[in-house]
């Protein structure tokens, strides 16, 4: 199954809707939904090495939009979706603290959580929520995910031959890892943030 999955990815970078497709999950994690651009950056970036760093333009662009969508989530949609979002992760009854904290640190939760398995879209909608100055929220996200994607891409550029032997042989495994980091990211902001 995960070798299917590993084939039809990299045919997709083939096709005319491989960067939309990249471009909507990318800017789709930084919002709502679950699965991390990675997964189908990997293999794009494997199939055409050339183009990795295009590919990390298109994932961080895509997904600083959808990260201001995110805010807007916390800052304008709280009483419903946001407090909703916020009782899944169980941050309600740490709010007063969060917001003391960000208040503060703000800037370097919105860098240091932008590299992390953390689920980004728990940074975008907690900054909405209290307020985190927008622009300097959108400036903290470009360099957090540019830097996130980029340095992927100059990995994959670098070592694409490798790398695609290693997951021409291991895929099932690193779909395994990347579960893994979804899962442990998202414990990780219920339980430890």
């Amino acid at each position: 199954m995960f070798q299917r999955l590993y084939r039809w990815t990299l045919s997709l970078a083939e096709s005319p809707k491989a960067v939309p497709s990249l471009a909507a999950i990318s800017f789709a994690e930084s919002s709502f939904f679950p699965i991390p651009p990675d997964v189908v950056l990997v293999p794009m970036s494997l199939a055409k090495p050339e183009r990795a760093y295009y590919y990390a333009m298109v994932c961080t662009i895509a997904s600083v939009l959808g990260g201001i969508v995110g805010y807007g989530i916390g800052y304008l949609l709280y009483e419903t979706v946001g407090q909703w979002l916020m009782n899944l992760y169980g941050y309600m009854t740490k709010i007063d603290a969060l917001r003391t904290f960000y208040n503060e640190w703000g800037w370097a939760f919105i860098l240091v959580k932008g590299v992390t398995p953390i689920p980004y879209k728990l940074v975008t909608i907690v900054s909405g929520l209290l307020e985190y100055n927008f622009f300097l929220f959108v400036l903290l996200s470009t360099i957090t995910r540019g830097a996130r994607f980029f340095i992927l891409a100059a990995l994959l550029h670098r070592f694409g031959d490798q790398a695609r032997a290693i997951l021409d042989r291991y895929f099932a495994d690193f779909m395994v890892l990347i579960l893994v980091f979804i899962v442990g990211g998202f414990w990780l902001a219920a339980h430890v943030l």
